[in-house]
């Protein structure tokens, strides 16, 4: 069984990582149009996610190797998003321009970047 799970969030983190980095990059770097599709998009919010992917894609490594330092990168990931979500509630608060699916989207990957650094402290971190 935990070898099912070690997996089965290795490619999931995979998949979530790689869908992240083509979408983070394609609005920063303006690829394929898709800036001028996103509307009011937050650059700082663009830039921890883009972080964020190259993390996530770090630790379905170290879930597969059975890594300890999964869990940390787990938690800085957590913080980075967490940080940015701070920011983009001065962001708003200020009067800045954003997406209302922006909000609900950083509540997303915090909720799913806390679960695997919670999976990866419980099935790698803890066992070792």
């Amino acid at each position: 069984m935990e070898k099912i799970i070690r997996f089965t969030s290795a490619f999931i983190l995979m998949a979530f990582g790689l869908l992240t980095l083509f979408l983070s990059t394609s609005v920063i770097f303006d690829l394929f149009d898709i800036r001028a599709k996103q509307g009011n998009y937050v650059l700082f919010i663009l830039w921890a996610n883009f972080i964020s992917s190259l993390i996530y894609l770090s630790a379905a490594y170290g879930f597969l190797k059975k890594k300890k330092w999964t869990t940390p990168i787990l938690i800085i990931s957590t913080g980075i998003l967490i940080f940015a979500f701070i920011g983009l509630q001065f962001h708003i608060n200020a009067g800045g321009l954003y997406e209302t699916k922006t909000v609900f989207a950083m509540i997303f990957r915090i909720s799913v970047t806390a679960v695997f650094t919670v999976l990866a402290y419980f099935n790698i971190t803890k066992k070792i």
